[in-house]
């Protein structure tokens, strides 16, 4: 029998799309973003979605989309929407409605009785509200009979080409030992893997400019595209956000690898003109080939973080921060090309995702009679 997973909370389906790749069945999925689950419904054809606000659905509402019973998952995985712990949202913490949904994971989870769990979410979480968000997920899986652990895991050490760092839980109710997966990339591993080795391929652009589907400007140059393009003769979601003439006008002044501090004084924005030099270190910044990428957020603007391309003169496209994401180049995102951004920014990395459900079938396979007995 295959291995099935539930994704609770998926948006466009990244930990599922890893789980998948790992060799798991997704059997349903969840998510109150219309335009994700379109993108997921798309993309993940052999599961059920079921659309809008978790609280309405009961966990047998998950079982029967699975066609599973209580106890029969094998893994029930889910980011709860992050943005009440986001740096980014300054008034964060437990206040927040949308911090407080990790307690429908727990309550599905009690109903569906899976063998393993796995939730993720930003590293805000450990210090919003006194990381009471934290601890209450960890005794609330331990109340429920699963043994549990929570570890920040940095996306560029599993071969992901940004820097990004998550808190991920894994648990268990069959008493094995929580596998984590080990780091492939760094000093002493694998070089990261760079931008260039992400995106060198993808066709060049003006500002403004794209196409519904587009051809690749070079063969694959490395491994990450090699794995990325899989069959895909072409792509979708590649186009260049229109950029003010403003933003254009600084962006002339900021080399590869370059910020904020690159522009003329007179050019900045208003907020920033009163900015320290340590401050906003990456705003307005230009990748580098060579380097790894800032996290992908929900908007590529150039205000919040370094999105402009290392040698063309433009934001980052969809495509390109789906590629930064790990998202295989058949992935086609729903919805406006604002909606597009968000589904790939919410998203996990679908290669972290893999080396997570790969450390937990080591381990299920390495405990075969204990998963046996939980079964049962």
């Amino acid at each position: 029998m295959p291995l099935t997973a539930i994704d609770l909370f998926c948006g466009a389906g990244g930990l599922s799309e890893g789980f998948r790749q790992a060799g798991f069945h997704v059997v349903a999925g969840n998510d109150f973003d219309d335009r994700a689950g379109e993108t997921f419904a798309a993309t993940h054809r052999e599961a059920k979605f079921l659309p809008g606000a978790i609280q309405q659905y009961s966990a047998d509402d998950f079982l029967k989309a699975g066609g599973v019973k209580a106890g029969e998952l094998d893994v029930l995985v889910g980011g709860p929407p992050c943005q009440g712990y986001s740096v980014y949202n300054h008034q964060r913490g437990l206040h927040d409605p949308r911090a407080s949904l990790y307690l429908e994971y727990l309550r599905i989870v009690e109903g569906v009785k899976p063998k393993w769990v796995v939730l993720e979410n930003v590293t805000g979480m450990t210090s919003a509200g006194g990381g009471g968000a934290v601890g209450a997920i960890l005794e609330g899986l331990k109340d429920l009979g699963y043994k549990v652990e929570s570890r920040i895991l940095k996306a560029e050490e599993y071969g992901i080409p940004q820097e990004r760092r998550r808190i991920v839980f894994i648990g268990n109710r069959v008493g094995a030992p929580i596998p984590w997966p080990n780091p492939t990339h760094g000093p002493g591993l694998k070089p990261f893997v760079s931008v260039m080795d992400a995106i060198s391929d993808l066709p060049v652009l003006a500002n403004g400019e794209g196409s519904e589907l587009a051809k690749y400007r070079t063969k694959p140059a490395s491994a990450f595209q090699t794995a990325m393009r899989g069959d895909s003769k072409a792509l979708t979601n590649h186009w260049a956000a229109k950029l003010s003439r403003v933003n254009l006008d600084r962006m002339a002044f900021i080399p590869e690898g370059g910020s904020w501090r690159d522009i003329p004084f007179d050019l900045l924005p208003k907020g920033m003109k009163r900015a320290k030099r340590s401050d906003h270190t990456k705003r307005y910044g230009r990748l580098r080939w060579a380097g790894l990428a800032s996290t992908i957020l929900t908007k590529c603007d150039p205000h919040w973080g370094a999105y402009f391309h290392p040698s063309q003169d433009r934001a980052i496209t969809v495509r390109e921060a789906a590629r930064l994401q790990s998202f295989p180049d058949w992935f086609d995102f729903k919805g406006s090309r604002t909606e597009q951004y968000i589904q790939v920014g919410n998203a996990v990395p679908p290669l972290l995702g893999r080396k997570i459900a790969e450390s937990i079938m080591g381990k299920m396979a390495a405990d075969g009679p204990r998963e046996l007995v939980a079964a049962e």
